[in-house]
């Protein structure tokens, strides 16, 4: 939003995971007869709830297969954009006074993040120490690969990784036993998924990483690092 970049339906796992999921469903499945919507969202502000149209003469609009996708898109900039304008508004205009527009244009919003947040110094045993496996076990030769290429990285590449995975570059005061979630403490986790074609993902409102079961320290290491430096994560290959 710094960015003036349009939030996106990837932006909401981070911001409210179950209504993500709910979205997502939503996209991905035949809604007749199973969802009864319109254009409208609830907004409670100061313990009134009002009724906000998504778009013009939205409560007179129903939300049917064939638009889902624009209803999606609204209800998203909503409740992560425009349901907070006027504060943002005030916040980015105090940002810029410092900060002017052009000098942080040229970033996206992953170095941006970085510029803010700081190249942490991570501790590799303590992210190991506080890690949890779903489908794997710490001794599976992936993991043991998986850490060896963690510890073969520099601070700026160990940073990207843990903003990959987690959102965030920062690590908790405390380390990494305290790193938190979109829902509260959230330990790191690695979950054995995909094919080894594919890249890593990430799911950065629960702390995880899903690991393809790669079966050499070269593809991972290779795969790894396509993930943390030229996408986004969240999903994509």
């Amino acid at each position: 939003m710094i960015l003036r970049k349009r939030v996106v339906l990837q932006d909401m796992e981070g911001v409210d995971a179950d209504f993500h999921r709910n979205l997502t469903w939503m996209l991905e499945n035949d809604i007749t007869d199973v969802m009864f919507l319109n254009f409208t969202t609830e907004d409670e502000r100061f313990g009134e709830t009002t009724v906000v149209e998504l778009k013009p003469g939205g409560k007179d609009i129903d939300v049917t297969n064939e638009n889902k996708k624009e209803y999606v898109e609204l209800i998203t900039e909503w409740r992560i954009q425009k349901r907070v304008e006027e504060q943002f508004s005030a916040f980015v205009s105090g940002f810029h006074e410092l900060i002017p527009p052009e000098l942080v244009n040229v970033f996206d919003e992953r170095e941006l993040e970085l510029l803010i947040g700081g190249i942490a110094d991570i501790d590799v045993e303590d992210w190991k120490k506080h890690t949890d496996y779903r489908g794997y076990t710490e001794s599976d030769e992936v993991i043991t690969n998986f850490w060896k290429c963690i510890r073969s990285w520099d601070a700026e590449q160990k940073s990207r990784l843990l903003q990959f995975a987690t959102g965030t570059s920062r690590i908790p005061v405390n380390g990494f036993k305290d790193l938190q979630g979109s829902d509260g403490p959230r330990r790191f986790t690695i979950e054995k998924s995909g094919e080894i074609t594919q890249l890593p993902k990430s799911h950065t409102c629960f702390n995880r990483l899903d690991l393809p079961p790669y079966k050499d320290y070269s593809v991972l290491t290779s795969k790894l690092t396509w993930a943390v430096e030229e996408t986004m994560g969240f999903g994509q290959e």
